[in-house]
């Protein structure tokens, strides 16, 4: 069967329209102005969380949420080398000289150009 020239416009119309209005289509669009409308980096748990002081260095593990692979965990206000395992978990170094001696430490993460809560970190 073969359409007559209209109906051929017809169609390509409805198409055209259907697409041009987004049918389909999702707006992810979560930017508002230039500033991103991201949710804040949250910080649940730190593993360990306390060390002996005079003690090794470690890994620390930091639990939460909204972690962005740009995520740095920061050490009583100083950038520790980070590392992004998932959003919800990111690790860092944590050498002999920061435990050196007793006290507490504040630990929290930035990430999409956002600091997550800051949590205590114990040094026995």
């Amino acid at each position: 069967m073969r359409l007559p020239h209209h109906g051929i416009a017809v169609l390509l119309g409805i198409v055209l329209f259907s697409l041009g209005c987004g049918y389909g289509s999702h707006n992810y669009n979560t930017m508002t102005g230039n500033t991103p409308t991201t949710a804040a980096p949250a910080i649940s748990q730190l593993s360990p969380s306390s060390a002996t002081s005079g003690g090794m260095g470690f890994v620390l593990t930091v639990n939460g949420s909204n972690f962005g692979t740009d995520a740095t965990l920061y050490w009583n206000g100083a950038p520790r080398a980070s590392t992004y395992v998932t959003g919800n978990q990111v690790t860092a170094a944590i050498s002999a000289a920061d435990i050196a001696n007793k006290g507490t430490a504040s630990v929290y993460v930035r990430s999409n150009s956002q600091n997550s809560n800051t949590v205590n970190f114990m040094i026995n």
